[in-house]
This record gives structure tokens, C-alpha cells and sequence, in this order.
């Protein structure tokens, strides 16, 4: 169990927030408040469970102080909501569908001589209340992160947070995850999955070793990215770091970071912008499409296991068991196709003789299809990847001296955390917080796109 140090900490963050929007620029002030918050603060089930709203954990004591700081120095400004009608459908979409999703599950599900609950009003406020509090990452990003200046301070934080989070995985690669324990009184996840080619992966103070090693890919190619656009002097630092962090992330024993960073660093470093957002279209599109192409029976797990048994034979069988559990999860979820099965398992499949779980959800993909159906998992992957389309038909238009190209090596680490969602349920408060920054760029070309004489409009072709 977590703590006294645990709370304390998670108590006194809006006090933290409230210092730092007073002494940095609003955007710094949103980027510290919550990758800090994310780095360093306790998982749960560290928190405070309050009556009626979700439990308040890292992932929204951070993103709620913020907004209360921006409704208390900003809240006169407008501009709250994104311009992009299809954005709002999304939004309201995202915060709303899950009444429907309650109205349609107050019955019980019985399996044998079990029963679990159906859901109620309590529910319906309850899971609108965490649909709000998830997305603020996203409203902030949006108002204070929209401009090239912000995209440049987000990629030398996720830089800088690689580089103060190196050193405590290098402890625990060598001593085992113990911060935090050591630190707050628990560990947060199975300490049997830290264990990994015969030695240790990482966690620090993030859920598990996959969280900690995607951070660290984020951190690395932020580095490449800012190396080859940054025309300074110093620039060779920004080498050595990438290259520092790349060891790192070598010796924290994750397999599909590995594979992500040996894709994509040849790609930020040698492939043009224009082909690097093409590459995150073709990837982002893909993970949203997956669901519908696993359904049909059109992705190749097969040839997929056989790839991952030449890797590691521990890795074929873990995803063998991943394809096992997704199959049998979306039969499930295709008898409530729309709206899904809500909470309290409902959309899991329980042995009638035991009353135990017996599937397990890996997936933030399938998480959403089962609890929210296919317009609560539109809803969420549509606002990410959302603004990697609106990106591209702005950019199409217009040469790299036009545009920051720090938004291409961004949209690609977007489009490859909505990619790793499938296997696993990394949505983070980092990543509604690189959507943010992203829609609102994508709206400011989008309103200079505008301000060019009528005649010069007409004449604008796609740029190859």
C-alpha cells in the first residue's frame, strides 16, 4: 500500500502548479505541471477516492490543477474549445457517449450462478466526470501549445525528462525496480514482468517497464529531431544526448521499443519531412483501422507469431496469448456493438463455475470497444490521430521553411503511441498533451492558409 509520502506528494502537487504557472510563460507552465506530475508522482493506487467522481490519481491532479490555474489567470480569454467542427463532434462524442452506454446496461450479467451489477446514474456521472478529466491534457495543449515556439519547448522537455530519468533506470537496470518502493512504499505493476533477458527492465515511478521505455523512445527521438533542425554552435550535445539515451533504452530490455527506435531514428534522421508525415499517416491510420481488420480476419497473426518466435519464444507466446485474449474479447464486445458493456467487467468473459475473470485486456484498443463500443473507441482514437490528417492536408501545401518541422518528428511519436495502444493501454496524460499541441498548430495554418490573396489560393498545388 502506498505511503504517507505517497499522499503527500499527490496533495501538495496543486500547490506545485500553482507556483509554477506564477513564475513560467503558460505553455512551460502546462508542460511541467504534467510530465513532472507524470515522471515522478506515485501510480496508483495511489490517491484520493472521493464519492461520485473517479479516483483522483496522477494522471489527473496534475491535468485539474492546471486547468484551474488556467480558468483563474486566463479564464476571460476565449478560444476554449478547437475551431474544427469535426474535432467537437469527437469531443462531444468522447465526453458524452458513455450515458448512452450506462442507459443501455442497468441490467445484470449473469454468468451461471454469478452475477455482475449493471450500471446506474452514479455510474453515467461518474464516467463523464473521467472522460473530462482525461481529455484537459488535451484543452491545455490546445490554448498554450499551438505555436512553434511550443512545439520546440515540448520536444527539448520530453529531452530533458529522458535525461534526468536515465539515471534511475540505470539504477534500477542494475538493482532491480526498487525507487519506487524504496520511495513510496509499493510497487506499482508485477515485479515478475520486470525480469527480462536475464536481467532487470525499468519502471521508476510509471505503471510498468513498457511505459518507462516508451518515454524514453519519446525522449530520444525528440533529441534527434531537435539535432538535425537546431542550428546552433552546440548542436553535437544534442547528438551525444540522443545517442546516450539510445544506450539506455538498449539496456532497458524492451522488446517493442527496440523495434519502434530501429524504425524510426533512420527515419528522423534521414528521411525528409514530407515522408516522415506520410509515414505517420500510414501509421496512425492503421491503428484505427485495426479493430475493423482484426474483426474481418485480415491481420496475419499467424505470420506475426512466427516473426515474434524467431525473436524470443517468450515474446510469441506472450503476444499468442494477447491475439487469444483480443479475439475472444471482441466476439463479446459484437453483442453491444455501439455503446459496449460499461464498467465492473461487464464486457469480460467470466468462468459461471468460478466466478473468476478468465480474459484479460491488454489493448487500450479493445478496452474501448468493450466498456464504450466502436463510437467510444472512434471517439478517443479519432481525437488523436485527428490532428496527424489536419497536419498533413496544411503541410501538402506548403514547403518546410513554412511550417515548424518539429510538428513532423511529433506527429510521428503520436502516430507510434496510438500504434503501441494496441498492444498495450499506453494513453498517457503526454499524449492527449502532443494531440493538444498539434490540433492547435494544425489550426493556426490553417487560419494563415486564409490570409494569402484569393488568386494565390487557387493556384497552390500539392508540394511532393
Amino acid at each position: 500500500m502506498p505511503n504517507a509520502l505517497a499522499t503527500l506528494t499527490l496533495a501538495l502537487w496543486p500547490v506545485v502548479t500553482v507556483v509554477l504557472f506564477l513564475k513560467l510563460p503558460p505553455g512551460r507552465a502546462v508542460i511541467a505541471t504534467l510530465l513532472i506530475g507524470y515522471l515522478f508522482l506515485p501510480e496508483p493506487p495511489a490517491g484520493f477516492d472521493f464519492p461520485l467522481v473517479p479516483p483522483l490519481t496522477k494522471h489527473t491532479i496534475p491535468a485539474l490543477s492546471a486547468l484551474v490555474m488556467w480558468l483563474w489567470l486566463y479564464g476571460h480569454q476565449k478560444n476554449f474549445l478547437p475551431r474544427s467542427p469535426v474535432t467537437n463532434g469527437l469531443f462531444l462524442l468522447f465526453i458524452f457517449s458513455p450515458i448512452a452506454t450506462t442507459i443501455l446496461n442497468t441490467e445484470p450479467v449473469e454468468w451461471g450462478q454469478f452475477q455482475i451489477q449493471g450500471m446506474g446514474l452514479r455510474d453515467a456521472l461518474a464516467i463523464v466526470i473521467q472522460q473530462v478529466l482525461l481529455i484537459i491534457p488535451f484543452l491545455l495543449a490546445r490554448r498554450f501549445l499551438a505555436t512553434a515556439e511550443d512545439q520546440r519547448d515540448l520536444m527539448y522537455a520530453f529531452m530533458i525528462g529522458g535525461v534526468i530519468y536515465a539515471l534511475p533506470m540505470l539504477i534500477e537496470i542494475r538493482l532491480s525496480p526498487q525507487l519506487n518502493f524504496w520511495i513510496y512504499g509499493y510497487y506499482q505493476h508485477d515485479f515478475i514482468q520486470t525480469i527480462r533477458f536475464g536481467g532487470f527492465r525499468p519502471m521508476v515511478f510509471l505503471y510498468h517497464g513498457i511505459w518507462a521505455a516508451f518515454f524514453l523512445l519519446m525522449a530520444i527521438l525528440s533529441a534527434y529531431a531537435l539535432w538535425r533542425t537546431e542550428k546552433t554552435k552546440r548542436n553535437w550535445i544534442l547528438l551525444i544526448i540522443a545517442v546516450a539515451l539510445t544506450g539506455v533504452l538498449i539496456l532497458a530490455k524492451s522488446l517493442g521499443a527496440w523495434l519502434f527506435a530501429a524504425v524510426l531514428i533512420p527515419v528522423v534522421l534521414f528521411i525528409g519531412s514530407r515522408w516522415q508525415m506520410r509515414l505517420a499517416v500510414c501509421i496512425a491510420t492503421f491503428a484505427v483501422a485495426y479493430p475493423a481488420l482484426k474483426g474481418v480476419d485480415l491481420v496475419p497473426q499467424d505470420r506475426l507469431l512466427e516473426f515474434a518466435e524467431r525473436i524470443d519464444p517468450a515474446r510469441a507466446q506472450s503476444l499468442g496469448f494477447r491475439f487469444g485474449n483480443e479475439n475472444q474479447l471482441l466476439e463479446r464486445a459484437s453483442e453491444k456493438p455501439f455503446f459496449g458493456w460499461g464498467n465492473y467487467d461487464r464486457n469480460q468473459i467470466m468462468n459461471p463455475a468460478t466466478g473468476e475473470i478468465e480474459t484479460v485486456t491488454d489493448g487500450r484498443w479493445v478496452i474501448l470497444i468493450g466498456q464504450f463500443g466502436w463510437l467510444g473507441f472512434l471517439a478517443e482514437f479519432g481525437l488523436l490521430v485527428l490532428p496527424i490528417f489536419m497536419l498533413w492536408r496544411e503541410t501538402r501545401y506548403r514547403t518546410p521553411d513554412s511550417y515548424s518541422l518539429l510538428i513532423v518528428p511529433m506527429s510521428l511519436i503520436l502516430a507510434v503511441n496510438v500504434f503501441d495502444m494496441l498492444p498495450n493501454a499506453t494513453l498517457t496524460p503526454l499524449t492527449w498533451l502532443m494531440a493538444g499541441a498539434l490540433t492547435g498548430y494544425a489550426e493556426t495554418l490553417k487560419t494563415t492558409r486564409y490570409t494569402y490573396p484569393t488568386e494565390d489560393r487557387l493556384q497552390w498545388k500539392p508540394v511532393l
